[in-house]
């Protein structure tokens, strides 16, 4: 799986963070921070915070590093299916562009196929490229949607994240097991409530036996 993942990075530009030795603004900044809220960023326990923070940062960006056109690659077959597709419970990890804290749960994918259908593993990999950026919710949903509307040419797109963030557990006004749900509906997802109807029946339906 890492090495598939590997094989999506784009050479490094700069937006798209390499991994190694953390650059020494990179170390700077993060030294003044830990100086700012009243640490030593010299005690033993934080003296390799800043190699660890960059590296986890170079991991929780990566998105910004994967090429689409070697994301799809050759995993988009033309197999006269004109059934709707749905992938349910896809897990994902993101991080709040205000104030840079996770926000994670499941998004829910369904598209209408014209001719052709995206094979099973390149839709995690979609919902990740997105999820592994700074990110708002709503773009991210939106953004996922879109992708898959323009590089399928499906009938119709329908995207659900639901999502608990940290930013509003942990601080502000401390909500816990609060969750955000967004959705995007494209095409004929938007335009038949048939079809709306339909996919948010596949959502709720339990599959379990």
């Amino acid at each position: 799986m890492d090495d598939e993942r590997e094989l999506l990075v784009v050479d490094p530009t700069p937006g798209a963070h390499p991994a190694g030795a953390a650059p020494e603004i990179f170390v700077d900044a993060v030294r003044r921070i830990l100086d700012e809220i009243g640490e030593d960023p010299d005690r033993e326990g934080l003296r390799g915070t800043p190699d660890r923070v960059h590296r986890m940062y170079v991991e929780l960006t990566r998105g910004y590093a994967i090429d689409p056109d070697r994301l799809i690659n050759s995993a988009v077959f033309d197999v006269g299916y004109n059934e709707m597709v749905v992938v349910r419970g896809i897990e994902f990890y993101s991080l709040c562009e205000h104030h840079l804290l996770p926000f994670f749960g499941t998004a829910n994918i369904g598209y209408l196929p014209r001719t052709r259908v995206l094979g099973l593993s390149k839709i995690p990999r979609v919902v990740e490229m997105f999820a592994r950026r700074l990110q708002v919710q709503e773009r991210m949903t939106t953004q996922i949607a879109e992708f898959l509307l323009d590089r399928l040419d499906p009938l119709g797109v329908g995207v659900v994240v639901e999502a608990q963030h940290l930013c509003l557990a942990m601080r502000g006004v401390q909500k816990h097991g609060a969750t955000m749900v967004t959705s995007s509906v494209l095409g004929t997802f938007r335009s038949s409530r048939q079809t709306r109807d339909e996919f948010m029946a596949h959502l709720d339906r339990d599959l379990r036996r």
